[in-house]
């Protein structure tokens, strides 16, 4: 479950790997075709960290860091875990520094020395993407063609003064986009979007997206905002049963039939809280 602007920053390569394409042309790279990417458990060091394998030749690692502020101490901590991982894993590593300032992502670029005077040691040289080099999408159509770049960009330019011009494309794609993809991301903007005037946009929007006539009561406009509702009750009730089996707890067939059933915004918030502390699955409904 998403629960910051800070974790929707790296959530969404993890949950959206398709980003990762359109995201290396814009860093001036290429994606290896027809790469498997397989998400592994990142330390406190890092935020997300992906495995990329080829059909063909060898693969690679993406740590990825999602960073709101310059933090002196990164420097070496990205450093050790770079290498750390390439040490682990026997394959190269590279980091991918994401931020919605303009500031930090020109000092998260570096690159970052490690020696002592007259010799450098290790050189880090994190890969960084932020408002000067994520592209605008302001275009309904192309945002349709590829929602995580849209959504993702959306993010990056949370910031901006015109990124209601933005949101309103993105949504506007979303109008036409199947269900689960419509839920998924009209959350995730929400959250992604953090303290910005754009969140609150953003949630006007998803109010009567799907309607030519918002907010007159019509029957399209009911049937939108019913299936989007049931949209994100799946969302929820799936974020609750992925949670308690990414802490290694068991969820009875039984007990995830119980889950999936609810559709009350509120209960699911509830089951999602106690996931947290819960010992075993039942003892949701306790």
């Amino acid at each position: 479950m998403v629960t910051s602007s800070h974790e929707a920053s790296h959530r969404i390569f993890q949950d959206r790997p398709e980003l990762l394409a359109p995201v290396f042309r814009v860093l001036g790279l290429r994606l290896p075709p027809k790469a498997a990417v397989e998400v592994l458990t990142p330390s406190p060091q890092v935020d997300s960290v992906l495995r990329i394998s080829p059909s063909e030749g060898p693969g690679f690692l993406l740590a990825i860091e999602a960073q709101g502020r310059r933090d002196p101490d990164k420097a070496s901590s990205w450093t050790h875990y770079l290498a750390y991982l390439s040490a682990t894993y026997a394959i190269p590593a590279v980091l991918l520094v994401i931020c919605q300032d303009r500031a930090t992502a020109r000092w998260a670029a570096g690159p970052f020395l490690t020696g002592i005077d007259g010799w450098t040691a290790l050189r880090t040289h994190p890969l960084v993407l932020g408002p000067d080099n994520v592209p605008v999408i302001t275009d309904p159509e192309e945002a349709g063609r590829n929602l995580a770049m849209a959504a993702f960009s959306a993010m990056a330019h949370a910031r901006d003064q015109d990124a209601p011009t933005r949101l309103e494309a993105l949504a506007q794609a979303l109008a036409t986009a199947e269900p689960d993809s419509a839920a998924y991301y009209s959350e995730l903007l929400e959250i992604g979007l953090g303290d910005t005037p754009a969140r609150n946009t953003w949630r006007h929007l998803m109010r009567h997206v799907g309607s030519f006539f918002p907010g007159r009561g019509t029957l399209v406009e009911e049937t939108f905002l019913e299936g989007q509702a049931e949209g994100l009750a799946r969302g929820k009730a799936e974020a609750v049963l992925r949670f308690l089996r990414a802490r290694g707890i068991d969820v009875p067939e039984a007990v995830a039939e119980r889950v999936t059933a609810v559709t009350d915004p509120d209960e699911l918030d509830r089951l999602l809280d106690r996931a947290v502390t819960a010992t075993t699955a039942t003892e949701l409904f306790d």
